[in-house]
């Protein structure tokens, strides 16, 4: 960013910096709502390429992601598609470690705190396409028929239907809750809201694998209750930021301004996709996301 689109001693931005800063929020709004992420995936590189530090790309960024998350929770909770009972467990656990990864960032390299970012990126991204490919290799392969009779035959393919679709039932209403111990669903949390507050995330870019993955969430569903936990991560780690000097309000509110009528289009856009669809964008996303992020910071080291 030239110097001249900064105010004299007063650490503002020229008004068309402020309108792009706007947009760049709309965009991570979307993301937001779309993919269960607190949106800074794209705010962070965005706001770093127009001038911010390394710090304030983290701490500028977390004002946003509160009103955004809560767009998209709201919406998604109008459909029924949170699953409360892993939603807010989460929040809570992940609340505390938010904080302490705020004290954390203090102590880091910028540049260290963005690589890792488009590391956990890219593993989320390429484990998510990993997934949808393997599922419709198997749902493409005839089922064989046993030898030993129809009998063999009716077991097998009930077998075989079991270990296709485990996360058809996963949020039926009958589910047992041994299903989702309550020490992994505070495990994934404590790593989550560490991460939220370390890298300036919401947190949701590790939620969401881990939901679908380990705890067998549907996209849709595993999306909805990561913005509500993204939501509860975001407060702690705002106040944290905020006393620790992080946050150029500059950058944030225009951010804020664009961030929630952003998160309603994302959300608006994943309900109206299959999981297939959608499990296969967010891969693609986390993956291209992933390379242009890393790369930007390998050559600024």
């Amino acid at each position: 960013m030239d110097s001249r689109d900064v105010l004299p001693h007063t650490g503002l931005v020229s008004p068309w910096i402020a309108i792009v800063v706007g947009v760049a929020g709309f965009a991570s709004g979307v993301l937001s709502g779309m993919f269960g992420v607190g949106g800074a995936v794209l705010t962070t590189p965005s706001i770093r390429f127009l001038g911010a530090t390394p710090i304030e790309s983290v701490g500028s960024t977390i004002p946003a992601i509160l009103p955004g998350s809560m767009s998209g929770a709201w919406r998604y909770s109008r459909a029924g598609m949170v699953d409360w009972r892993v939603a807010l467990p989460a929040g809570l656990f992940g609340s505390g470690f938010a904080v302490a990864g705020a004290e954390m960032s203090d102590h880091v390299n910028g540049h260290i705190l963005m690589l890792i970012t488009a590391a956990m990126l890219l593993w989320s991204g390429l484990a998510t396409i990993r997934k949808r490919r393997a599922a419709d290799l198997a749902a493409a392969d005839p089922l064989p028929v046993p030898v030993g009779g129809p009998a063999d035959a009716e077991g097998e393919v009930i077998a075989i239907h079991a270990a296709l679709t485990p996360a058809v039932g996963a949020v039926g209403a009958g589910e047992s809750e041994s299903k989702r111990p309550i020490v992994v669903v505070a495990g994934i949390a404590a790593a989550a809201g560490l991460l939220a507050g370390l890298l300036g995330v919401g947190g949701g870019v590790l939620l969401v694998p881990a939901f679908t993955g380990i705890l067998r969430i549907p996209p849709k569903r595993a999306v909805a209750s990561s913005l509500v936990a993204v939501a509860m991560f975001s407060i702690p780690a705002m106040v944290t930021h905020t006393l620790l000097g992080h946050i150029n309000w500059a950058y944030a509110l225009p951010l804020v301004a664009g961030v929630v009528p952003g998160a309603q289009v994302g959300a608006k856009f994943t309900l109206q996709r299959t999981e297939a669809q959608l499990r296969f964008l967010m891969g693609l996303f986390f993956v291209i996301l992933a390379i242009v992020y890393g790369t930007r910071e390998l050559l600024a080291l």
